[in-house]
């Protein structure tokens, strides 16, 4: 008898555990959840009240969660503003809060949710953690056919690393006040605690500096933040919850430093902004002492402007050109027996760690700024991979990975969401693993502007920041996906455009024509991966167009996934799905000859209508080859090098996009062969 009961319970416990990970659609995953049964159903009435001692940011955030509640409802809820006042006694939901948060690296960002069928009860030991709290209210709200409600349920949660970021590059495209801010919004409602900013760099440099004016006069075209703007978004930002580093990129990358002091560079100028993309030979001279002293009153200057305790100096990618060129700096290596460029770099490293540390601040910077003799509290940022951050965590070094987070590669969400700043195989002890902090997702900006920079960040940085933020083994790529789209809906309230942007994108490609047939075909393609787009025929500048067919698609093409999925589901014996592959075959062949009637009116259009066609001779294709499967018949051999030969040719590019149903219709003529 005590068995059944055992058996019974255990039943009960797996189907609430199942419920769980099929109906919330939580990102980040929490560390621990439960479900219970019922639900705390909105009303008109509801209302929020904070308790405990926290910082006065709180209130205005838990006042924008209660606009974005009834802004999803339509439920007209009777507090204006939550305030110091608001009576915990009667409140709905209930925040308790311990002690104020310090936005800085490892403040506690823990919290605990229990949702009764009659209360909310939202507890952390920090402001910061009833922020990420909020974030999770949020994404439980659920609704029927007649009520709005939150499933009652109970969460403990805190997040794996302490360091999880996101980079915008603002200087190979300028990024508006606006881009931040939205940014920034995205970025909380993920629980992402680092904005990175990149702000100085070959094509511009970014900032106001007062005490030496020439660099943003100069340096920039006008396009840069005032120092009034900046104290802006790092007011904006701390009420998020979110730290603001700045990365000043030296001394390499800086080829707009030297338009208005070119007296700093290794090799006499004049200099003016770059234009194009690519690694270039600018780079300050180590060897006088007018760098330092530039240097000195540039970060004091930069350190009184940026709270956060951490510097970015980049560090990355100088190619010693210059250096290897100038006489005096040969000289100047000699006599101090530097024997290479990556000697004379730490100099100069060591050099600009003494101001840093001056002025009260520790020094982050990219892979190649780690040296034996660094001070510990430096923090290595790796593009190399885990393998260059298990080797500085063996050192002692904290660090924060980027190597597979590149956004700007156009790679998909699982691939990123799979890298792991700590592998399961990692060869590092458990006390060398607290030396790796995080990571960041990094935007960096050749190919994205204003107008479409949002859809390379998103969706797919909110499945790194589960990466960041859920335990290790949340890993299901299936439900990541599912719970992605949900997530990626959401963020649209925040102002995020990656979804209407695309539609304006499309029309504007088809001169305010039809442009659902366009819309077909954009969904299944992607822009070509990796750093292949620098390597065509067409020469890109800072100031050409970013609005062609490969600006409007996007990574990670939905379309093109949920295809290839369903091919795979068929093949592994879900034959019913046979009639919703070939439906999805029909739509695309006919697809074509509706989309050249467009490219007519469109010549901007006419790079992708082979792209158009080999959708249409694939779609042909798959559907040829579901009639064999049918039939249990065996492919002719002529048909069979035909279509061994296409196949190769629909795997090519155009317009610097490519279709990424290819895979799929292999695998039906493998199958078939």
């Amino acid at each position: 008898m005590k068995r059944l009961l055992y058996l019974a319970l255990f039943i009960i416990i797996l189907a609430g555990a199942n419920m769980t990970s099929q109906t919330l659609n939580l990102m980040p995953v929490p560390e621990k959840i439960s479900s219970g049964n019922g639900k705390f159903i909105l009303t008109h009435s509801f209302d929020i009240a904070i308790t405990g001692k926290a910082d006065k940011r709180i209130y205005p955030y838990a006042t924008r969660v209660l606009r974005r509640l009834s802004g999803r409802t339509g439920l007209f809820f009777p507090q204006d503003n939550i305030t110091e006042k608001s009576t915990a006694d009667t409140a709905d939901c209930i925040i308790s809060i311990e002690q104020p948060g310090k936005v800085l690296l490892n403040e506690d960002e823990s919290y605990s949710l229990q949702v009764s069928k009659n209360k909310i009860l939202l507890k952390a030991k920090t402001d910061l953690g009833a922020m990420r709290g909020m974030e999770t209210l949020l994404q439980l709200l659920q609704n029927d056919e007649s009520t709005y409600f939150i499933p009652v349920v109970t969460i403990q949660d805190k997040p794996r690393f302490p360091w999880r970021g996101l980079m915008i590059d603002a200087c190979r495209h300028f990024m508006p006040v606006e881009v931040i801010k939205r940014n920034l919004d995205a970025t909380a409602a993920v629980k992402l605690n680092v904005f990175h900013w990149h702000l100085s760099e070959d094509q511009g440099f970014r900032v106001e500096c007062k005490a030496f004016p020439k660099l943003h006069q100069l340096g920039s075209d006008g396009l840069y933040y005032t120092q009034a703007q900046i104290k802006e978004i790092l007011v904006y930002a701390e009420d998020r919850g979110i730290r603001v580093i700045p990365e000043f990129d030296i001394p390499g990358h800086s080829t707009s430093w030297f338009v208005g002091y070119p007296e700093l560079a290794s090799a006499s100028g004049p200099y003016t902004i770059e234009r194009q993309w690519g690694v270039f030979d600018p780079t300050f001279n180590p060897t006088i002492e007018e760098t330092y002293k530039f240097f000195d009153a540039f970060f004091k200057e930069m350190c009184e402007l940026f709270p956060d305790e951490y510097m970015h100096i980049g560090g990355d990618e100088n190619n010693g050109h210059q250096w290897n060129k100038n006489e005096q700096i040969q000289k100047f290596m000699k006599e101090n027996g530097l024997k290479t460029n990556h000697d004379l770099q730490t100099l100069f490293n060591k050099r600009i760690l003494a101001i840093l540390t001056k002025y009260g601040k520790k020094m982050i910077g990219w892979d190649e700024i780690l040296q034996p003799d660094l001070p510990k509290n430096v923090v290595i940022q790796s593009w190399r991979g885990t393998e260059a951050l298990a080797k500085a965590a063996q050192q002692g070094y904290m660090g924060i990975l980027s190597s597979g987070y590149y956004i700007d590669l156009n790679q998909s969400t699982d691939y990123h969401y799979l890298n792991d700043p700590v592998p399961a195989d990692s060869k590092l002890s458990d006390a060398e693993k607290k030396f790796v902090l995080g990571g960041e997702a990094t935007m960096w900006a050749e190919f994205v502007v204003p107008e479409n920079v949002d859809s390379r960040i998103w969706p797919r940085t909110a499945a790194i920041a589960e990466r960041f933020w859920s335990p290790a083994n949340v890993r299901d790529v299936d439900d990541m996906y599912r719970r992605l789209d949900r997530v990626n809906f959401q963020l649209e309230e925040l102002g995020i455009t990656n979804t209407k942007n695309q539609e304006m994108m499309l029309r504007r490609l088809t001169n305010n024509g039809e442009t659902a047939s366009l819309k077909t075909l954009v969904d299944v393609i992607e822009p070509v991966k990796i750093y292949t787009r620098h390597n065509y025929g067409v020469k890109y500048y800072s100031y050409s167009p970013y609005t062609r067919v490969v600006d409007a698609a996007v990574p990670d093409a939905p379309e093109a996934r949920k295809f290839r999925k369903l091919v795979d589901e068929f093949l592994n014996g879900k034959k019913e799905l046979r009639k919703d592959i070939a439906a999805q075959l029909n739509l695309w062949k006919n697809n074509h000859e509706k989309l050249v009637q467009t490219i007519k009116l469109s010549p901007i259009l006419k790079e992708i209508e082979p792209l158009s066609l080999n959708l249409k001779l694939l779609s042909e294709t798959g559907l040829e080859t579901l009639s064999l499967l049918d039939k249990k018949q065996k492919p002719k051999e002529d048909w069979l090098k035909a279509t061994d030969k296409f196949l190769l040719e629909a795997k090519k590019s155009y317009g610097q996009t490519e279709l990424m149903i290819v895979s799929a219709v292999e695998k039906l003529v493998k199958t078939a062969k």
